[in-house]
C-alpha cells in the first residue's frame, strides 16, 4: 500500500500544482497579457475544459487498456504541453497550451482513483484516496507558493519546473508501478465507448451523484480561482506573498486529507458529506465579511480543511457505482469536476468584476453549495448509515 500511496501521492502533487498554479498567477498574466479580469478568467476555464471534454474519452479507453500504460502515455504529453504553456507569447496561445495540459491531465488522474480499489485492501480505500488528495493538498500548500516564488522572477520558470517534474514522475511509475491490465473481457472490449456509459448509467444514482458534484465543484473552483485576486485587489499582496498566504490553505487541506479518514469511519461517509456541505456553506456565507488578511486566511484554512476531509468521501462515493467501469466513473467524475471548473472560471470573472471585493464570488458559491446539497438529499444517500465502496479482489498489495 505505502509504494502505490507514494507514486499516487506524486501525480496527484505534480498534477495539482499545474492546476492551481494560474491562480496566484493569474494578475501577472493578466498584465502580461494586456486582458481584461473578467477575460482573464478563461486562462482557468481552458485547462478544465479541455480536461472535461476528453475525460469521456480517457476513461473508458482507459478501462480497456493498461492503466500503467495510459498513464505514461498522458504524463508525457502532460509535460509537453505544460512546458508549452511556459514559452507562450499572448494570450490566445496560452490558452490552447493551458487546454491541451487539460487534455493530458484527462489520461492521468483518473487512473490514480481507478486503481486504488485494485491495487489496496478493501478496509483501506478510503485511506489511500485520503493520500492522494494528500497530493492535492500539498501542491496548494507547498507547490503553489513555491511556483508563486519562482514566478517572482519569471512566470515561465513555474511551468519548466512541473514540466521537468512530470518527466521524472513517468520514469518513476515505468519502473515502480505494477502493470494494471484491463478486467473486462473481449466482448466488453469490442463494445463502444458508449455502451461503457449507458451500463455506469444503469444505476439510478450515478446522474444525480455526477451532477450534484458538477454544481458543488462550479462553486469551488469559482472561489478558488480568485482568491489570489482578492488578495491582490484588497488585501494589496503581490505574487509571491499570495503564494505564502495560500500556504495556510494548503495546510487546512492537507490534514483534512491525511487524517480525516478516521473521522469518516466514526460517523459513516454520508454524514461526513452532510455535515460537510452544510459547514461550508456557513463559512462561505460569512467569508466576504472578512475585516482583515487574518481573518480571512483563518476561514479559508478552515474551509479547506473540510474540502480536504470530504474529497475521498466523494471518490468513494463514486467508486461505489460500479466494479467493472472504474476508469470510466473516475473520469466522468473528473470531468464533472472540470465542467464545474471552466463554468467557475468564466462565472467567476464576471462576478469579481461587478461586485465589491469577494462578496459577489462567496454567494454564488453558497448558492452552489446548497443545491448540491438539495440533490444529495433527493437520492436518500443521507438516509443511510455509510456509503460502501465496493472493491474486487486486488491484484497486488501496494
Amino acid at each position: 500500500m505505502k509504494k502505490v500511496s507514494l507514486l499516487f501521492f506524486l501525480v496527484m502533487f505534480v498534477i495539482g500544482t499545474d492546476t492551481f498554479l494560474i491562480s496566484p498567477l493569474l494578475p501577472t498574466l493578466r498584465h502580461n497579457y494586456h486582458v481584461s479580469i473578467d477575460i482573464s478568467g478563461f486562462l482557468v476555464s481552458a485547462y478544465a475544459l479541455g480536461y472535461a471534454i476528453f475525460a469521456f474519452i480517457a476513461g473508458p479507453i482507459s478501462d480497456r487498456f493498461d492503466r500503467k500504460r495510459i498513464m505514461i502515455i498522458g504524463l508525457i504529453a502532460f509535460a509537453i504541453s505544460t512546458f508549452l504553456c511556459g514559452i507562450a507569447t499572448n494570450f490566445t496561445t496560452m490558452i490552447i497550451f493551458r487546454f491541451l495540459a487539460g487534455v493530458s491531465a484527462s489520461f492521468v488522474t483518473p487512473q490514480v482513483w481507478a486503481s486504488i480499489p485494485v491495487l489496496v485492501e478493501k478496509k483501506n480505500i478510503v485511506k489511500s484516496m485520503g493520500y492522494a488528495t494528500t497530493g492535492l493538498s500539498i501542491s496548494q500548500m507547498l507547490g503553489i507558493p513555491i511556483a508563486s516564488y519562482l514566478a517572482a522572477l519569471s512566470w515561465h520558470t513555474p511551468f519548466y519546473v512541473i514540466s521537468v517534474c512530470a518527466i521524472l514522475l513517468m520514469i518513476s511509475i515505468v519502473l515502480a508501478l505494477p502493470s494494471l491490465p484491463s478486467r473486462i473481457d473481449k466482448t466488453q472490449k469490442r463494445a463502444s465507448i458508449l455502451q461503457s456509459y449507458f451500463d455506469l448509467f444503469k444505476s439510478s444514482k450515478a446522474f444525480p451523484y455526477l451532477f450534484a458534484y458538477f454544481i458543488f465543484q462550479t462553486g469551488n473552483f469559482e472561489a478558488f480561482s480568485f482568491i489570489g485576486s482578492w488578495f491582490t485587489s484588497d488585501f494589496s499582496l503581490r505574487v509571491a506573498s499570495v503564494g505564502t498566504a495560500m500556504i495556510a490553505l494548503g495546510i487546512g487541506n492537507t490534514f483534512g486529507s491525511l487524517f480525516g479518514s478516521h473521522l469518516v469511519k466514526k460517523i459513516g461517509q454520508s454524514r461526513s458529506l452532510l455535515l460537510s456541505l452544510i459547514v461550508l456553506i456557513i463559512l462561505y456565507a460569512a467569508l466576504p465579511f472578512s475585516k482583515s488578511l487574518v481573518i480571512a486566511e483563518f476561514i479559508l484554512g478552515v474551509i479547506f480543511l473540510i474540502g480536504g476531509f470530504v474529497f475521498p468521501v466523494f471518490m468513494s462515493t463514486f467508486q461505489s457505482l460500479t466494479t467493472t467501469a472504474r476508469g470510466t466513473v473516475s473520469a466522468v467524475s473528473n470531468a464533472a469536476m472540470y465542467c464545474g471548473t471552466t463554468l467557475g472560471g468564466a462565472v467567476g470573472g464576471l462576478l469579481f468584476a461587478r461586485f465589491t471585493g469577494f462578496l459577489g464570488i462567496a454567494y454564488f458559491t453558497v448558492i452552489m453549495y446548497i443545491l448540491s446539497l438539495m440533490i444529495y438529499t433527493s437520492t436518500g444517500i443521507f438516509r443511510s448509515q455509510k456509503v460502501i465502496a465496493q472493491a474486487p479482489e486486488k491484484v497486488q498489495k501496494g
